[in-house]
């Protein structure tokens, strides 16, 4: 049988590339990942179909930033203890405009510490954020939530594999970069392309993406069954999705590993979800963002005002591990770091990650009136 470990040498040197190394849109992203990784193209797809068919690798699509495609926020929420698992579940089943749920927990109790789910929300254009969460509040139960939008972004890549045995307080020389949180408006065609763009590929796609024969003998390129799907020739697909990503809409060809739950052979890949909470002096959260954002061992980090709930955080990050302590010694790095280049913290504080799971969050605004009326609610209602 094909491994599927991501211990195994060819699999951990192909996901160290796959995962999080391939930027934007590629017309050959399979190809590139061969490419960066040395490993042979066939054996790339045999890899790579193999462990998403065995479930190593959760999913495999194109990610799109989302933040410039729709509202988004981070979302805590307050729900009695009794029903919080069934909240949790209507959450990740029944509403597709939430991406990650997860169920979070403190060491130290805070005023904070109530807000127990937490959800990242996306509402496509046109419809109301605050809407939406008043809806998902009345079918959860939830008594109270907390919207906590993204002014900035500075980090954004889960890269488990490369992450394995970092040293705490492994950093780049330089600060992260900022990204700026706008959305961007598209056509028709923008959005035909963009929905075939991201679906998920699956096990028998990856495997026929590279011996698919067009008509006359030759290989097809890689995107030929999506730019059909979107209703366009390939050159259309291709001049599309390159400019989707020149404005900023396309993220990474990525390929997710199942890092929650243990896996068919045994392996956790990280046990250890920590989001991270700093407040730190008005004015200086770009700064202390980007600082924040140059520790490799950060998957995401953003610039996020959270309010007195939250003894007034404004920088979030999250990082993963399979050894608790180890995860504190790469915070403890962070922190005085801070304290050395002189950015004063005066709260900080660890949400752990209990139960979890993570879909993509949907972005349309045809798949929004889809579910308004399948929950029997007025799309225009429920417009901003």
């Amino acid at each position: 049988m094909t491994p599927i470990s991501t211990t195994d040498p060819i699999n951990a040197q192909i996901l160290v590339v796959s995962e999080d190394k391939i930027q934007g849109f590629q017309t050959e992203p399979l190809r590139e990942i061969s490419r960066l990784s040395g490993i042979e193209l066939p054996t790339v797809v045999e890899r790579l179909a193999a462990m998403l068919r065995g479930g190593t690798i959760r999913r495999i699509r194109q990610t799109l930033m989302a933040t410039s495609l729709a509202q988004g926020a981070l979302v805590a929420w307050q729900v009695p203890e009794e029903r919080l698992q069934a909240a949790f579940d209507w959450m990740f089943q029944r509403d597709p405009f939430s991406g990650h749920v997860v169920i979070r927990s403190t060491d130290t109790q805070t005023a904070g510490s109530k807000y127990r789910l937490w959800t990242t929300l996306k509402v496509p254009q046109g419809f109301s954020m605050k809407k939406h969460a008043d809806f998902l509040a009345k079918q959860t139960g939830a008594t109270h939530y907390k919207l906590l939008p993204a002014k900035n972004l500075f980090v954004l890549g889960v890269g488990h594999v490369r992450r394995r045995g970092m040293e705490p307080g492994s950093k780049s020389p330089e600060p992260a970069e900022i990204v700026h949180t706008h959305i961007v408006q598209l056509s028709e065609e923008d959005w035909r392309v963009l929905v075939a763009l991201k679906k998920e590929f699956t096990p028998e796609e990856i495997e026929s993406s590279v011996n698919l024969q067009s008509a006359s003998g030759k290989p097809e390129p890689f995107w030929s069954t999506r730019a059909r799907e979107a209703g366009v020739d390939l050159e259309t697909f291709h001049r599309v999705a390159k400019s989707l990503n020149e404005r900023g809409v396309i993220g990474r060809f990525s390929t997710f590993l199942e890092h929650v739950k243990q896996l068919k052979t045994g392996e956790q890949v990280t046990r250890y979800n920590a989001l991270f909470h700093w407040a730190v002096p008005q004015g200086r959260e770009l700064e202390a963002g980007k600082e924040v954002g140059r520790f490799h061992i950060m998957t995401h980090a953003y610039w996020r005002e959270a309010g007195p709930e939250f003894n007034h955080v404004n920088i979030m990050g999250v990082a993963h591990g399979t050894d608790k302590e180890l995860v504190l010694k790469h915070k403890a790095a962070i922190d005085e770091h801070l304290a050395g280049i002189g950015v004063p913290v005066s709260y900080t504080n660890v949400f752990w990650g209990g139960r979890s799971e993570i879909k993509p969050s949907e972005i349309s605004p045809i798949a929004y009136r889809e579910f308004c009326e399948k929950n029997e609610l007025d799309p225009e209602a429920m417009r901003g």
